[in-house]
């Protein structure tokens, strides 16, 4: 993990939040703070993250999701990705939850920081032959 990201989380304090996102999102735009892990896809970011920072569990939703505009029912490949993430790391009390894509890029523009990832979206086929290379590649968005 880069010591700019490692600063960060140092600097949080308790009901701050961060933000995970593939290279789609306009992170430079709404975050307050930009930490830019190029080479890393948002699933390697969030895996090191829990690994040295937990989800509060003083809060009912401590991970979220950006809704598919059109189809809030609809699912990026990624989020399964995501949810095996967080039950490894953090048990089953949390789920992913959703949040309406204007309600989420508001909560990016309050968060502490966000971490943008070179991580691009891609449809479940693509995410199942990349699987299928490599089980050490986790799904990328």
């Amino acid at each position: 993990m880069r010591s700019c990201l490692l600063s960060i989380l140092r600097s949080m304090g308790q009901g701050d939040e961060i933000i995970i996102a593939d290279a789609n999102f306009p992170s430079a735009s709404l975050a307050q703070r930009l930490i830019c892990l190029i080479g890393l896809t948002a699933t390697a970011v969030a895996d090191a993250l829990l690994a040295v920072m937990p989800l509060d569990d003083f809060a009912p939703e401590a991970a979220w999701r950006m809704e598919v505009v059109g189809d809030p029912e609809a699912e990026q490949p990624i989020f399964d990705a995501f949810r095996r993430m967080i039950a490894d790391r953090e048990g089953t009390r949390f789920h992913l939850a959703a949040l309406e894509r204007f309600a989420f890029y508001e909560r990016v523009r309050s968060a502490f920081a966000a971490v943008a990832t070179a991580g691009r979206r891609q449809t479940r086929s693509q995410a199942a032959t990349d699987e299928a290379l490599s089980s050490k590649v986790l799904v990328s968005e």
